[in-house]
């Protein structure tokens, strides 16, 4: 009996603890009110995942990001803006002078320079190159003293373009008719016109044409690249001693119409254009060749008449215009010569007509300016007005010092001066005369 107890109590023992086992192998609720006695082990961190690069298709356009230009700025820029970003202050003021080619000879007194019966240059010689380059002109106008063969022409011109380093504007007055100092010179065989007034009498268009594709072919032959022609002056005043018969006439709409066509023509034949005298020289009766010339009528006034032919020739694209000494005193209110009058030349002829190009001021060797005004005074007074290049001052010299001057001591910004250049360079440029 002792020995089947046991057993039992064995088996017994045994089928607990074998219970107890399976208890405590089952998985346990957590119980929320009951809390830790030690923090529990934290999480490991996981490192964040890196996201990939997103693949690009391939393209052959630049990226957004890293533009790159197919031309540098450089590239972009004109030929004109290249090379007024690299100009010195002495030669951007040369590019606004057009002188005679005598000047450039300092063995010459200014009275002489300015004579047109005196001596006159026909070979370009070692001094004339020296002054060329303590001095670089933007260009030379050419009369009938500088003539003398066909060959002699093209050579001398072709020497003074040779010693300048930005290529000169060459420039003359050969309107056909009167004022025509190659057709006039013995000795060249070029096809002459009786006069603009006679060709404004056949109210035919193709004839004005014709008179700027023919002078301009010849001169375009001789080396020249500027004409200042044609004569957009109305002759409305019968008593008018400087204009008569080098205009197409007296009715301005005739007259526009016949430069308008003029101006096609020269342009055809490669020759720059430069109406004239702006803002009207028909009706007067004086000279300012010798003096003070004005006019009376008022803006208005000009617009009925006068102003025709230039608003024509700006639609036309003209080169340059010419401006006058004229002072109209029922314009502006300065009472100046048109070309030192900032009211005429930027107020009216800029901002009134919408003109953008080069403005050219008459011979300020006249005697509207050399009587009132130094050689100097008068350039910087051209400039400050709005004018681009200033026309054979009486001493060049002085003109160009004192512009350098005018911009040291702040009469001048550079500023303005580049305005100018900018013109003319880009002139130069559109004629294919820039190096």
């Amino acid at each position: 009996m002792k020995k089947i107890y046991l057993t039992v109590v064995l088996f017994t023992a045994l089928c607990m603890l074998s219970a107890c086992n399976i208890i405590s192998n089952q998985p346990q609720e957590p119980d929320s009110s009951v809390q830790p006695s030690s923090p529990a082990e934290p999480e490991p961190t996981q490192p964040e995942p890196t996201e990939p690069e997103p693949t690009q298709p391939e393209s052959t356009e630049p990226a957004q990001s890293d533009p790159i230009p197919s031309n540098s700025d450089e590239e972009l820029q004109s030929k004109a803006e290249q090379l007024l970003k690299n100009m010195t202050l002495k030669e951007k003021i040369g590019q606004l002078l057009v002188i005679r080619p005598e000047a450039l000879s300092t063995e010459l007194t200014f009275a002489q320079i300015n004579d047109t019966r005196e001596y006159g240059a026909t070979e370009f010689n070692t001094k004339m190159a020296e002054t060329l380059d303590k001095y670089p002109v933007g260009g030379v106008a050419l009369f009938g003293k500088n003539i003398q063969t066909p060959s002699q022409l093209k050579d001398f011109i072709n020497e003074m373009q040779q010693n300048s380093e930005i290529p000169l504007f060459v420039g003359i007055d050969e309107e056909g008719g009167s004022v025509s100092r190659v057709a006039k010179t013995p000795g060249f065989d070029v096809q002459k016109f009786e006069s603009m007034e006679a060709v404004g009498k056949t109210k035919d268009p193709g004839k004005a044409r014709e008179v700027g594709s023919v002078i301009g072919s010849y001169l375009k032959e001789y080396g020249f690249n500027l004409d200042f022609a044609p004569v957009a002056d109305v002759n409305t005043n019968p008593d008018n001693i400087v204009i008569g018969n080098r205009s197409f006439g007296n009715d301005p709409n005739l007259v526009a119409e016949m430069i308008t066509a003029e101006i096609e023509g020269l342009h055809k034949a490669g020759i720059m254009s430069s109406i004239k005298h702006f803002p009207g020289h028909g009706d007067t009766k004086d000279d300012t060749h010798s003096g003070f010339v004005s006019i009376e009528k008022n803006w208005e006034e000009l617009k009925e008449c006068e102003l025709i032919p230039f608003k024509a020739g700006i639609d036309a694209q003209t080169d340059m215009i010419m401006i006058s000494h004229i002072t109209a005193e029922n314009v502006t209110d300065d009472e100046l010569p048109s070309s030192l009058s900032y009211e005429m030349i930027e107020g009216r002829l800029r901002k009134e007509l919408n003109y953008d190009g080069v403005v050219i001021t008459d011979s300020m060797s006249m005697g509207a300016i050399e009587n009132q005004y130094s050689s100097g005074e008068a350039a910087v007074l051209a400039i400050s007005a709005g004018a681009d290049i200033v026309l054979m001052p009486g001493d060049f010299i002085k003109a160009f010092e004192s512009i350098y001057d005018a911009v040291n001591n702040g009469t001048l910004s550079e500023e303005r001066i580049d305005q100018s250049v900018l013109r003319i360079l880009t002139l130069k440029e559109k004629y294919e005369i820039l190096k």
